[in-house]
């Protein structure tokens, strides 16, 4: 395809019809009817002198050819974008949609601070969170249905943008009026004579991280409740004598627990968020993740990291 033949029109219809695989669905991605897709589809066959795609069971399969244009359409499309966006963001007058994929754990830690930050900043702002997944993370932000995702790097695509919020680590956590809350320190004997809960987020769960550390020292501890999320776990050990191993980030504004350093080493975890080249300039975009670093790093509203 000449330059002169260039017709955005066919590149946002290619970007559809890559995406969805199926003519009727990309007709409705474009708000355009049937045939319409189906004639700009013969346009670009004529122009790339390729098929492009060719019919399936289930619709329609991308030629070689196709897979290769893939990702330089997306960035050419994500660049026009970002240059018809104005040059200056002013949160205050903002009205768009930020999507996160969140963990649980990221929920409680990062989207809470960070969702109280933006109701003071840019309260025309909305935010949907989405429960956390590996599979299929880069094609969500590729189709503009994800924004961010709060994730350890190891869940992280190659393809897409990263930058390290934290490194976490593991305190142990007990109500406020336990017979242990009293003692400066556990010892490791103190520790495993305890009964514990954990978080198993598959369900059904009795062993995590701190299993594995005591396992290694050739130890072991009572878990006698296995439960879904951190906020039932942290209710649960805030209402009975039960004790846990937790992500010191989500103690932070809880009230009527006491946090000891465990007796022991537990491995930890790094926190990264990840974003899609289409949104790697949106200057809205950029500004939430700016206050995402911000507040991961405990700055006040005035003085914040730009996250690129």
């Amino acid at each position: 395809m000449q330059l002169r033949q260039l017709d955005l029109n066919l590149l946002k219809a290619f970007d559809a019809l890559i995406d969805e695989r199926n003519v009727t669905k990309a007709a409705e991605r474009l708000a355009v009817t049937q045939p319409a897709v189906s004639a700009t589809l013969n346009r670009l066959r004529d122009a790339l002198d390729d098929p492009l795609f060719v019919r399936s069971q289930r619709g329609i399969t991308p030629t070689p050819r196709a897979l290769a244009l893939k990702a330089p359409i997306k960035k050419i499309l994500a660049d026009i974008e970002a240059a018809l966006q104005p040059d200056t963001f002013e949160p205050a007058s903002a009205d768009f949609t930020v999507t996160v994929s969140a963990t649980d754990y990221a929920l409680r830690a990062v989207v809470l601070p960070l969702l109280a930050r933006l109701r003071q900043q840019a309260p025309g702002v909305r935010m949907a969170v989405v429960q956390a997944r590996v599979d299929g993370l880069l094609d969500l932000m590729e189709r503009g249905q994800l924004d961010l995702a709060l994730i350890t790097p190891d869940m992280a695509p190659p393809d897409l943008h990263s930058r390290t919020l934290f490194e976490e680590h593991y305190v142990c956590v007990m109500r406020s009026g336990h017979s242990a809350a009293s003692e400066a320190a556990l010892t490791l004997d103190q520790f495993c004579a305890l009964d514990h809960a954990i978080v198993s987020l598959d369900g059904g769960g009795f062993r995590g991280a701190t299993d594995e550390a005591l396992a290694a020292m050739g130890r072991q501890r009572r878990v006698v409740a296995s439960v879904p999320s951190f906020g039932m776990l942290l209710d649960l050990v805030r209402d009975t004598d039960l004790v846990a191993a937790v992500p010191r980030r989500l103690l932070r504004d809880t009230p009527g627990l006491t946090v000891l350093t465990p007796p022991l080493a537990v491995a930890g975890f790094t926190k990264v968020m990840a974003w899609h080249a289409r949104t790697h300039t949106d200057p809205r975009q950029r500004w939430v993740r700016e206050q995402l670093v911000a507040v991961c790093e405990g700055l006040p509203l005035q003085a914040v990291c730009t996250a690129r």
